[in-house]
């Protein structure tokens, strides 16, 4: 076989990251789609555009002194705005390797550095006289200039935006160099061959002809952008971009057919949508960037959360299997040590060695048991599901502690009826549900005198289902903590893990049963577990029931 080469690596590296670009995008304001309250804002803002627009037009020429400093700071605005703009554009052009994005925020720079110029242009800037250009057409050529600038970089955007992603970065260096360049070969310009720029100004404040026609372009170039945008909008972005060249398309017909003088009302119109211009999409940006942050902190919150859950299930899980394995595997260490002293006896106890092997088989059993029933668990609803007859397993597990129950002295008492119809169910889970509650009865009753031990296992039908119950004759429950016995951690026993109730209770719910405690009377408490009967034409226990091995 061809080894491969280090170009076929490269290549499948860059196909592979083609792919996860072009089938993972991440998600921003530049490819999901706006909301309906997001469209109503738009449309609220834009009637507010021509409404203001249309107001404006009929005091147009209405002459007001020059105001350099409101100039001044709409242009420093849109200069810091633009600027921020267009690195935020940038970051998401880098993350998405979107093209058209990386067009767009060229566009959002060149509008923004373009101001320096722009304002050196005029005088008392840094001195009394201009310090670029030394024309009165300099600022205008800039104006429009800018204008083409921008727009140009709209129209491209929304004729590219359908490209599909690149697998390799951007090249933002390449772009930002490109404008920088741009920018200094138009100043170049202005100082070299400034005597060559059209007369826009015809005096110190009218416009001459051309300052009507040159921005009649680059309006027809804005309805161009405004049309393309609209037209293919499919995103956020695209949504609020509209607006932004809508204010510019007002400010250039306010220029190409209204305003004969740049000392007028219809200026400062100009400036304000000016300034709306500047700030739409940056507004937007730096709010869904806030409410990006916002998700990807409740994100890392509820991603902290569900690795606690885990842990916590892992652990509970561990602590479960500890808790069921932990009673059989004691019974076989207590059987291995009987068997070695029946061997030890002279002579050796053959039928009490063989009586206790066979016990210590029974019980590993058990352990296997006990695997089968928390894998059935925590698996599929049905898994190992088949009819059980109720009063089989209470004998089975009163056998299991038959000796436990001769050691402490206990007195077991049955009341199993005859004409229990069979439930469905697990039937390794349910016996683990008899041998906890018994077992828990056992070490509830240590407490109190010996002739006062008493156990009382009872099976009975309850209309549709089966009533066990399990009393003890102990000291009872606080009745504080009748409600949260059955959670998970929750012990009443010195050396409790408080996970045996609450394993009973989830088997019992995973078979369509209930599972509750009372008191008993005059002192102890009673455990019932209620679970629905299988099918009506099941038969009955083929088996007879063995007696009980208590009196």
């Amino acid at each position: 076989m061809k080894p491969l080469e280090t170009s076929d690596l490269k290549a499948a590296e860059t196909a592979l990251a083609h792919h996860e670009r072009a089938n993972t995008p991440v998600k921003s304001i530049s490819n999901l789609p706006p909301t309906s309250r997001q469209i109503r804002s738009a449309l609220s803002i834009a009637v507010v555009l021509v409404v203001s627009y249309g107001a404006s037009v009929p005091f147009a020429n209405v002459p007001l002194p020059p105001s350099r400093g409101i100039l001044s700071a709409v242009l420093t605005l849109i200069f810091a705005t633009n600027l921020i703009t267009a690195v935020l554009i940038f970051s998401q052009s880098s993350i998405n390797g979107s093209r058209a994005l990386l067009v767009l925020a060229s566009g959002y720079l060149f509008s923004s550095l373009i101001m320096i110029p722009y304002v050196l242009t005029f005088t008392g800037t840094l001195g009394p006289e201009a310090v670029i250009g030394s024309s009165i057409q300099t600022s205008p050529f800039l104006f429009n200039i800018w204008h083409f600038g921008f727009l140009t970089a709209v129209t491209c955007y929304a004729l590219t935006r359908h490209l599909p992603p690149t697998a390799a970065r951007p090249p933002i260096g390449w772009s930002v160099i490109l404008v920088v360049g741009l920018i200094c070969v138009l100043v170049w310009i202005i100082i070299a061959h400034g005597d060559l720029l059209p007369n826009f100004i015809a005096d110190d404040a009218k416009l001459a002809p051309s300052g009507h026609y040159i921005p009649g372009v680059a309006l027809f170039l804005g309805v161009l952008a405004l049309t393309a945008v609209w037209s293919r909008r499919v995103s956020v972005l695209d949504l609020w971009l509209s607006l932004v060249v809508l204010s510019i398309v007002l400010e250039l017909s306010l220029v190409t057919f209204f305003i004969v003088d740049r000392n007028a009302l219809g200026a400062y119109f100009i400036r304000a949508y000016l300034a709306v211009a500047g700030t739409l999409v940056l507004s937007v940006l730096l709010s869904e960037n806030a409410k990006l942050y916002a998700t990807i902190a409740r994100s890392n919150v509820m991603l902290q959360r569900e690795r606690q859950n885990k842990m916590m299930n892992l652990e509970a899980m561990a602590a479960s299997i500890s808790h069921e394995v932990r009673q059989p595997l004691a019974a076989i260490v207590s059987n291995g040590s009987a068997a070695l002293r029946f061997l030890d006896h002279a002579p050796p106890n053959l039928e009490e060695v063989r009586s206790a092997l066979t016990r210590l088989l029974r019980d590993s059993h058990r352990v296997e048991q006990v695997f089968d029933s928390l894998r059935a668990l925590f698996g599929k609803r049905d898994q190992g599901m088949e009819p059980i007859n109720a009063n089989e397993i209470v004998l089975e597990a009163l056998r299991i502690f038959r000796d436990e129950l001769r050691n402490h002295r206990i007195v077991a008492r049955t009341h199993l009826t005859s004409e229990l119809l069979p439930i469905m169910g697990n039937r390794g889970q349910l016996l683990e549900v008899i041998i906890n509650l018994i077992h828990n009865a056992i070490e509830a009753m240590d407490g109190v005198k010996a002739d006062r031990r008493v156990l009382q296992v009872k099976t009975q039908l309850d209309g549709d289902s089966v009533l066990l119950t399990v009393e003890d004759s102990g000291p009872g429950i606080d009745p504080n903590k009748m409600t949260s016995i059955f959670d998970a951690f929750v012990t009443t026993k010195q050396h409790g893990m408080g996970l045996g109730l609450a394993i009973c209770r989830t088997i019992v719910e995973r078979h369509a049963g209930k599972m509750f405690v009372v008191p008993a009377d005059p002192h102890g408490c009673v455990f019932k577990v209620v679970l629905p009967i299988g099918t009506p034409d099941l038969q009955k226990a083929e088996h007879e029931l063995e007696q009980s091995p208590g009196e």
